[in-house]
């Protein structure tokens, strides 16, 4: 039976924890916050509760800051998880694209001229709700319009495409050639499920790949990358590199307070790049044009 652990953290823990499980990309833990209350928790959601008990070891001896709270155990049934769930996940959009749970998709309706990725998240689907990928979605959709009838020959390129929100999104916008990949193969497979729940199986190339292979050889229009700064400015040259001729990079999955040391830094790679930030919470993204 499907268990649920909860354990509390002190409120001080939530922006390293924050980033913590962003770089970790395990789908089975979330982040919970009472900004009033000044409360926040760690949940998981595993199959039984032996794998919770593991999952929450393993966590528990990486997790950085203050000690959590002693975790909670709770059994789920799919229904009670799924209904919880839904309390929590909204359709949103930004221009013409919208991101709608798959349970509205018998009375969601679409705008004439607009598309919908639907999302259905189960235990391991990135729902886009995450600052970082808002962060980039948004610039996506504003490349999209800027580009006009070009954009179907730009080729896009998402490095480190998680559950494939973007390269996905990038797909319905109506870019060309888009190219997916992840060193993780479960994010690969998860990313390749949803291309074909939404019937874009044969519109984007999902691989496992790390940064330096992925990016190697190749150049497209569409740049994007949405990880963690330090891993950002390691590959900074890479990423650069793989920007053709007027294209843009977009990064993100930078907290607000390191913007100014990636911007920094990628302003050193790509000198005379034009560059813009934004900030969005606790997190922020920089794009650079290439001329």
């Amino acid at each position: 039976m499907l268990t649920e652990i909860k354990a509390e953290i002190p409120p001080e823990s939530v922006e390293s924890a924050d980033s913590f499980l962003l770089e970790l990309g395990n789908g089975c833990w979330s982040l919970l916050e009472d900004a009033i209350a000044r409360r926040a928790w760690i949940v998981g959601i595993f199959e039984d509760e032996a794998k919770a008990s593991a999952g929450w070891a393993d966590l528990k001896a990486a997790l950085p800051g203050p000690p959590p709270g002693d975790p909670v155990f709770k059994a789920l049934g799919r229904r009670d998880w799924a209904e919880s769930y839904r309390d929590h996940f909204h359709a949103w959009q930004f221009g013409r694209l919208h991101w709608v749970p798959a349970w509205e998709r018998k009375s969601f309706q679409v705008p004439p001229g607009h598309s919908v990725l639907w999302l259905d998240p189960g235990l391991a689907f990135g729902t886009g709700n995450h600052e970082t990928t808002r962060l980039c979605v948004e610039r996506l959709v504003a490349l999209a319009e800027g580009s006009g009838d070009r954009r179907s020959g730009t080729a896009v390129i998402d490095a480190g495409c998680g559950s494939g929100i973007l390269a996905l999104s990038a797909a319905l916008l109506g870019f060309g050639d888009i190219l997916g990949f992840d060193n993780d193969p479960e994010a690969v497979r998860v990313s390749g499920e949803n291309a074909v729940f939404n019937g874009l199986g044969d519109r984007v190339t999902f691989r496992t790949s790390d940064l330096a292979l992925g990016l190697a050889g190749g150049k497209a229009g569409v740049v994007l990358a949405n990880i963690q700064a330090d891993i950002l400015v390691a590959f900074r040259r890479e990423l650069t590199s793989a920007v053709a001729p007027g294209g843009a990079l977009v990064l993100s999955g930078i907290l607000a307070h390191e913007r100014d040391a990636v911007l920094a830094a990628f302003r050193g790679a790509a000198p005379g790049w034009p560059a813009e930030t934004r900030v969005l919470g606790e997190w922020a993204d920089v794009m650079l044009l290439r001329g």
